[in-house]
């Protein structure tokens, strides 16, 4: 099955992130995704079997443990890909309890041989692929509004035509912040 580790997102930060989302979408060409499929991953995993799914659920538990919610600040719009064929995500401004808690489960996987993209950590959320993306300048945008994130989970995704499908197949809350 192909998997990943994701901080899911607070509803009203996923309100804000579709809306943001929405206006982008009225000026430029591309396939925006679905505000369910929102998410910020930690770890890919890419495809494993049973047995790894289960000892990524055990790393899940070790790398969460005693960890607090992470603050989602957007801080910037970038691209990865040619601006003719482009995803487009949504950056998340440097947490440092965000990137411990990115460090610690890439830690605790690859303690338990759990294979997962080894690329750095660059937390954003992507909004769309196959986007076009002009050289005039975009809309005015309000960026979301800052939300501690306390859910990490484990998903299945499933790729189709219409795009890709996730499903839960484990979830660890994080500690509530320390204000």
């Amino acid at each position: 099955m192909r998997a990943f580790i994701a901080l899911e997102l607070p509803t009203d930060f996923t309100d804000d992130v579709a809306a943001m989302a929405r206006r982008l979408s009225a000026s430029l060409d591309g396939r925006f995704l679905d505000r369910s499929t929102y998410h910020l991953t930690l770890a890919f995993l890419g495809d494993i079997d049973d047995a790894e799914a289960s000892r990524a659920m055990d790393a899940l538990d070790a790398a969460c443990a005693g960890s607090a919610s992470a603050l989602l600040a957007s801080d910037s719009l970038g691209k990865f890909g040619r601006p003719a064929d482009a995803t487009l995500w949504l950056g998340i401004a440097p947490d440092p309890a965000l990137a411990t808690l990115a460090e610690r489960v890439r830690e605790e996987l690859a303690a338990r041989d759990v294979p997962f993209d080894p690329k750095p950590f660059r937390p954003h959320i992507t909004l769309g692929r196959r986007v076009h993306i002009p050289k005039k300048p975009l809309p005015p945008l309000a960026f979301p509004l800052p939300a501690q994130a306390q859910t990490v989970t484990l998903f299945k995704s499933t790729l189709s035509r219409d795009g890709a499908e996730y499903k839960p197949l484990y979830t660890v809350e994080l500690a509530e912040p320390n204000l």
